[in-house]
């Protein structure tokens, strides 16, 4: 059993204390051949030991792999993941970035890089309970909720009428509640608008792009998806 640091941003280290984060999406490197058509996991325990576990890729004929064996470096279903987050340390201890709202916190002192945080400082330590490969965007809305994403309806009911700015001109203004606001001249109910929903995947989308770049999701990269369940202290 393997113990291997891993980081992540202070929204995601909220998800997992919460216990709303149980898988993490990380890009394969380096990506399969631009040919690939898909990816099998190849265990060769019998004939190569040193190969247990491993990822080869595939075009055409599953005989005829295009790429060595891979192995996901951050271990194996079972291995242990310490966490790494935003942190900084004082004379009476740590303090987390993800435990503070704002920036500010009560003791002073810079905060520090996740990837500067030391093993004896991490909190959060993940046992490894599954690893899969796959594209992307083949990512489900469960598999967003697992991810920590939440589904969020627009808000509703809402309405479209006008406020009067009091020198006699009438303003185009909209609200959202039960009923329409007393000041709102003229409300009219606006029906459903489902196409404004944000689903969980759709929030997964906006972080990963918020991480790697705009272009990150259309690139729909071959990414490790590691599930794990948080080890109790």
């Amino acid at each position: 059993m393997t113990d291997r640091p891993i980081l992540f941003s202070a929204e995601m280290v909220r998800a997992i204390l919460d216990g709303r984060k149980t898988q993490t999406r990380r890009i394969i490197k380096p990506q399969p051949p631009a040919e690939a058509e898909s990816v099998c996991r190849q265990l060769y325990s019998q004939e190569a030991p040193e190969f247990d576990g491993a990822w080869t890729w595939w075009a055409g004929k599953p005989q005829k792999p295009i790429t060595k064996p891979l192995f996901c470096p951050y271990g194996k279903p079972g291995d242990l993941l310490w966490v790494r987050e935003t942190w900084a340390r004082h004379a009476s201890g740590v303090d987390y970035a993800a435990d503070f709202a704002a920036i500010s916190r009560p003791e002073a002192g810079p905060w520090r890089p996740s990837i500067h945080m030391p093993r004896w400082a991490s909190r959060i330590t993940l046992r490894i309970t599954d690893i899969r490969v796959e594209r992307l965007q083949d990512i489900s809305e469960d598999d967003a909720l697992a991810e920590g994403c939440e589904a969020r309806p627009f808000p509703g009911p809402w309405w479209q009428g006008y406020r009067d700015l009091g020198d006699g001109q009438l303003f185009h203004q909209q609200a959202i509640g039960e009923t329409a606001p007393d000041w709102m001249i003229g409300p009219k109910q606006m029906p459903p608008t489902p196409w404004l929903d944000q689903s969980a995947r759709d929030g997964f989308r906006s972080i990963w792009m918020g991480l790697h770049g705009p272009g990150a999701w259309d690139d729909n990269p071959w990414v490790w998806v590691i599930s794990f369940q948080r080890v109790t202290p």
